[in-house]
């Protein structure tokens, strides 16, 4: 079976590829139909047709969709579980929780749209009313990444469907079976012909025509930052709304006065859970000189303990890398560290399981600097380094000296320290004694400087991005 795209309510065929299970090469999890340049612009003209109606629809209507497509992942969980930590590498456990946040996503959507904000004005003109509403955007473009493959797509797709929106939607290619099974949800829940659109494929096809398309009126996209600024010069030349969320080199701040127990597992968890593969993770470990050696040394012991191996097995702790490129690209910069002169302290080893597959053991360095090209780009894996800093001033200035400002976390046991730092930090999220990585679907998602563009994603301030204001004056 070639698992088809969906376009304008009919599932269509096309060049398969092969969908590869990175905890074991030998497993094809299927064949999946890679759209043509023909079927991206004929999705894109089906969602473009369907757009009036659908956005005259009452966001009582499309909660109703909403809320049926939440009840199909919920019932679907184990199995959508499973197919995720098969086709990318997530262990079971972080997939499972995955596919929950996918499903509280389409929920909490079904709320909002039955919020959608609005404002009276009193004019500055006698008897005049001023009325200001919000109105869907049109058809939007989306365009997710291979790291969290039904979670990213459900926080754009739930509310760009529930402000009023026709959706195109492409997968990154290294992903599509949940992206294929979201969408075969999308379509029995009954969603109109041409709401929503499905095309799997290559980014320089599909994602290209997105881009340049006319009649695609706003792209959210969540990738790599060369991708999205080349989507930025092309979207922006034709007007059209963009978001963006990019690259991430986070910095993980240790206080002299932290908990070490809570530092050591914030760290293990932000840096190095997900395989390291999410633009949230504690890439950058700044430690106080006081606590350096201490923290180094027990966070060592913790990766000791680390499991890596099948995403599906029950006692694995960090799965596989996605892919060949991704793990050579990971060894390239564990040994461009070494190369710089950072020590590297633990792992950074390719292993060898009962499955042929992308493993890589986690690698620490120590003795780095900021000016390190491991300190500075984000490599986008199971790799973290140890700047030490001699007092708080220090690990604030490294913290804020990258291009990036996603997030940004601390560990102290100091109300004064976190509360200058969650001031002054350059990131548009900050932890405190948490990890970098993990969020809450309620809140607004998004970063400064390189890593985001565009209005913030998840929670209320979606509605920013899949809407447009309209201000009308009445007389009465």
């Amino acid at each position: 079976m070639v698992y088809g795209n969906l376009i304008d309510g009919e599932w269509r065929d096309g060049d398969p590829f092969a969908n590869i299970n990175p905890s074991n090469l030998d497993d094809v999890v299927g064949e999946y139909a890679r759209a043509s340049l023909d079927d991206t612009r004929d999705a894109i003209a089906a969602a473009s047709r369907a757009f009036w109606g659908w956005s005259l629809t009452t966001p009582q209507t499309r909660a109703g969709y909403l809320e049926k497509i939440a009840a199909g992942i919920e019932a679907r969980c184990g199995a959508l579980a499973d197919l995720l930590a098969r086709e990318e590498g997530k262990t079971l456990r972080e997939a499972t929780g995955e596919v929950i946040r996918a499903a509280q996503l389409f929920r909490f959507y079904a709320g909002e749209v039955l919020r959608t904000p609005g404002e009276r004005l009193d004019s500055a003109r006698e008897g005049v009313e001023i009325q200001v509403t919000r109105e869907p955007v049109g058809v939007v473009g989306l365009i997710t990444p291979w790291n969290f493959p039904i979670a990213i797509p459900a926080w754009k797709i739930a509310p760009a469907l529930a402000f009023g929106n026709t959706v195109v939607f492409k997968p990154a290619e290294l992903v599509p079976g949940c992206a294929w099974e979201l969408a075969h949800l999308i379509h029995d829940a009954g969603i109109p012909a041409g709401v929503f659109n499905l095309v799997m494929g290559r980014g320089s096809v599909v994602g290209a025509e997105i881009t340049s398309n006319p009649q695609v009126n706003a792209i959210s996209f969540t990738g790599s930052t060369t991708t999205g600024s080349g989507i930025l010069t092309t979207a922006s030349a034709r007007l059209a709304k963009v978001q963006m969320e990019m690259g991430g080199k986070n910095p993980l701040v240790i206080l002299n006065d932290a908990d070490l127990p809570r530092a050591v597992q914030a760290a293990l968890d932000g840096a190095f859970y997900s395989t390291g593969q999410r633009c949230t993770a504690s890439s950058r470990l700044i430690v106080e000189a006081g606590i350096h050696d201490r923290f180094v040394g027990a966070l060592t012991e913790a990766l000791a303990s680390q499991v890596v191996g099948d995403a599906r097995n029950a006692d694995t702790t960090i799965g596989p890398v996605v892919d060949e490129r991704q793990l050579a690209q990971d060894l390239r910069y564990i040994d461009l560290g070494k190369s710089e002169g950072a020590h590297l302290a633990f792992g950074g080893e390719v292993l060898s399981r009962p499955t042929r597959g992308h493993y890589l053991s986690p690698a620490l360095f120590t003795e780095a600097n900021n000016q390190m090209r491991v300190c500075r780009e984000e490599i986008f894996g199971p790799v973290a380094t140890v700047i030490r800093a001699a007092n708080y001033e220090e690990a604030l200035h490294l913290a804020n000296d990258t291009e990036f400002g996603l997030s940004a976390g601390i560990c102290t046991s100091s109300l004064a320290r976190s509360m200058h730092f969650r001031r002054n930090v350059q990131a548009g999220m900050v932890m405190v004694n948490l990890p970098t990585a993990g969020v809450d679907y309620t809140a607004p998602f998004g970063g400064r400087k390189g890593s985001s563009y565009g209005s913030r994603e998840q929670g209320r301030y979606a509605v920013e991005f899949y809407t447009t204001v309209k201000t009308a004056y009445v007389v009465g």
